[in-house]
């Protein structure tokens, strides 16, 4: 099965998915008009079968609860929530651990912590 990660954010969504058991975090999208457009794109290209989305605690959370509302009208597929407490320390760790150059990090630490919420949710 092919699964999709989201960590949801006011600006950014970060994404990650699993191929043939293998995750992979992808480059993310804006949160703007065209987010299930976007979403459903990427459904489509990598065949997914199931979606989980970062969950987060406190005031933050009612706004993802209300977007994993919209986004089961939107697609036809299993939509899973996963807490995701500490996954950005996590991605913070990772980046950083890496190597990777301060100026790719806006753009890629979203989908890092969506790859660490996908390991949570399938235990690869």
């Amino acid at each position: 099965m092919n699964y999709l990660a989201i960590d949801y954010g006011t600006k950014r969504i970060g994404l990650a998915i699993t191929v043939m058991d293998i995750i992979s975090p992808i480059d993310g999208i804006p949160n703007d008009k065209s987010i299930f457009d976007n979403l459903n794109k990427i459904i489509s290209s990598y065949k997914i079968d199931k979606i989980f989305v970062g969950m987060c605690e406190g005031d933050f959370a009612i706004k993802t609860k209300k977007f994993v509302t919209e986004l089961r009208s939107m697609v036809k597929l299993p939509v899973e929530t996963i807490e995701e407490s500490v996954s950005t320390i996590e991605a913070n760790k990772l980046f950083s651990d890496n190597k990777k150059k301060k100026k790719k990090y806006k753009k890629s630490i979203d989908s890092i912590a969506a790859a660490i919420i996908l390991r949570r949710a399938t235990n690869f």
